[in-house]
């Protein structure tokens, strides 16, 4: 068992794409986690498929390091504001954070969400200024903008009081000064900042286990394994405990096996003390907020609470013409079991039931924490249809409100203008604009949620794929009225069959197409973008009618122009209220929510004398 005293845990928290995973990389390698000789990816800590294929976190994880003695758990944190519930996570098994910031960058909006986190849970920071070898690199300017964040987020006299260390990430350098970290050695400076400002564990108030269920994970072998940190006490492999689950239920139950970290790995103890970060399988019922605490004494701690969500999207049985053909788990009992087993595993999203049996809405931070999901559920074998994500509404003194977002962009100043225009029509008021030198603008927008359903996309097309966007729930306002979703319709199959490139010919003059020659369709199915704003029924099917009659120029010269890609983000960012996402291991197909051509015209017939109501927007 390690002496509380010789234990630091800390988080490393940033804003999206600031270094953190990177950072983790050569903090392990310096340490000696690794062998000399060890081949080692990049970015080792960001395990999952998904996270290498985006280069982002999307789930918090745990990794130790020893330095001079002392055992250094360290948790990297996703810095993307839809996986906020994940940083809360990790805040609750650490004693400090490392924060880190971009040395051009500076502070961006998450980077105020985690550490306003770290400060309201009283946690001493320790600051990184990262990527001090950029171009346009204004380290000073940095420093004085997060010391502002400091006072701006109360921060008391001990907590403004924090080391500054200047890093390479990438390259395993850091020193006090710019110009030492341009040429250090080695990341020394960082681990002795670390132990030097990041306290012990608090010293335990009460002798019996107390542990808070802080994170799930699976084991063959050993089955459910919980994750946490131990408040009090000392966990045996072996020992007897009690589960103290939601609204006072206590379920016993025993320590089976006892993991600790050792660099990547979980090492099976006999026994750990106050402080450390664990692993314990042996309770099957368990979930995330739940104590594990002593049988004779059961005492539960304060659960785990995380923001309110703000999006919402409905997940259904696939029931279109190719249902079943592509995917292995394709029943609402297979999606049921599978959305719920994720809800229990990730305390920021809720899955309800419907008044309809086959579906089910999956309420969530952002529409990149639910696209994750439908990703996950394509890979593992599952077809499901999900619609466009919708914020979830309140009502407050009889006025109905939505969640707003505090949306901060980083742009060329020659793109200031086009994104100004770009967020009118989507209800966004600049709130704050300036200049940042070497060609660059600020600027920040309120907008409610609703209208940056899709705007990434089309950000990216503005500023030429310069610009830097990120955005941070702000509060609720009164209904802001109707934004259009797109100002073009849909090219819409009006038959089954398979697609023929002597339609596409002539489809591709009506606007861009999202399917190629040989593809199947089905009526209904959304196969391009019209260039008007009406929907089109097209037979894209249809093949030359052949004669026994050849002439010169008869002939056409069919030249195809290559098809839109349509990636699930860009899915869900396209379609509009009266269309789904079809997902299946193979195929992303957009479609009508109403394949039968006859009932959508009288749909649209009767929205079209409707009101722009919250209810039919």
């Amino acid at each position: 068992m390690i002496a509380r005293e010789k234990i630091r845990n800390v988080a490393i928290v940033a804003h999206v794409d600031h270094g953190k995973t990177t950072l983790v990389d050569f903090m392990l390698r310096q340490a000696g986690v690794f062998r000399a000789n060890e081949q080692v990816v990049e970015r080792v800590m960001d395990s999952n498929d998904l996270e290498r294929e985006k280069g982002i976190t999307i789930l918090a994880k745990n990794t130790a390091v020893t330095w001079n003695g002392v055992k250094i758990n360290i948790v990297d944190t996703p810095g993307h504001a839809d996986f906020g519930g994940e940083v809360e996570r990790a805040l609750r098994l650490v004693d400090g954070v490392l924060l880190l910031v971009d040395a051009a960058e500076g502070p961006l909006p998450q980077t105020r969400f985690v550490l306003s986190k770290a400060l309201a849970m009283g946690l001493p920071s320790v600051l990184v200024v990262n990527k001090i070898d950029r171009q346009d690199a204004r380290a000073k300017e940095v420093l004085d903008l997060v010391y502002s964040l400091y006072i701006d987020l109360g921060a008391n006299e001990h907590q403004i009081d924090f080391p500054v260390i200047y890093t390479i990430a990438r390259e395993g350098r850091a020193a006090h000064t710019v110009a030492d970290a341009m040429h250090a050695e080695s990341l020394k400076p960082l681990f002795d900042a670390i132990l030097t400002h990041i306290p012990p564990p608090p010293r335990p108030e009460r002798e019996a286990l107390q542990m808070l269920v802080d994170n799930l994970d699976y084991d063959d072998y050993v089955g459910r394994l919980a994750i946490g940190r131990i408040s009090s006490g000392v966990a045996h492999e072996g020992d007897a405990i009690a589960v103290m689950r939601e609204e006072g239920k206590i379920v016993p139950a025993k320590i089976v096996r006892l993991y600790a970290y050792d660099g990547l790995k979980r090492v099976e103890v006999k026994d750990a003390g106050p402080g450390e970060i664990v692993c314990i399988a042996g309770a099957e019922e368990i979930g995330i907020g739940d104590t594990f605490s002593d049988p004779a004494f059961p005492v539960a701690l304060p659960r785990i609470s995380v923001e309110e969500p703000t999006m919402s999207m409905i997940f259904k049985v696939n029931d279109g013409p190719f249902a079943g053909k592509e995917g292995k788990y394709v029943t609402s009992r297979n999606i049921r079991e599978r959305l719920y087993r994720e809800a229990y595993k990730n305390v920021s999203i809720r899955v309800e039931d419907t008044e309809t049996p086959d579906s089910f809405k999956v309420v969530g931070r952002g529409e990149l924490q639910l696209a994750v999901i439908v990703e996950n559920m394509r890979r593992e074998g599952y077809e499901v249809t999900v619609s466009n994500p919708e914020p979830i509404l309140k009502t407050l003194d009889g006025e109905t409100h939505e969640p707003m977002e505090l949306l901060v962009c980083d742009v060329p100043d020659d793109a200031v203008g086009a994104i100004t225009n770009n967020l009118g029509p989507r209800k966004g008021r600049m709130v704050d604009m300036q200049p940042l030198g070497s060609g660059r603008t600020r600027l920040q927008f309120r907008v409610p949620a609703r209208g940056l359903i899709g705007f990434r996309g089309e950000f990216l097309t503005l500023t030429r794929g310069e610009g830097i966007m990120s955005s941070q729930f702000d509060g609720y306002e009164p209904w802001q009225g109707r934004i259009e979703k797109r100002k073009t319709g849909a090219i819409v199959s009006d038959r089954v069959g398979e697609v023929v490139a002597y339609a596409c010919f002539y489809g591709q003059e009506r606007g861009a197409l999202f399917v190629k020659p040989g593809d199947p369709v089905y009526t209904g199915m959304i196969v391009g973008e019209h260039s008007h704003e009406n929907d089109l029924d097209f037979n894209i099917c249809k093949e030359k009618k052949l004669t026994n009659i050849r002439a010169a120029g008869r002939d056409d010269n069919i030249l195809l122009t290559p098809p839109r890609e349509m990636s699930l983000e860009k899915a869900l960012e396209w379609i509009a209220e009266d269309e789904l996402v079809e997902v299946t291991p193979q195929s992303i197909r957009l479609r009508k929510k109403f394949l039968d051509p006859t009932t959508r015209y009288k749909l649209e017939r009767d929205r079209k004398r409707g009101s722009a109501s919250p209810v039919s927007a």
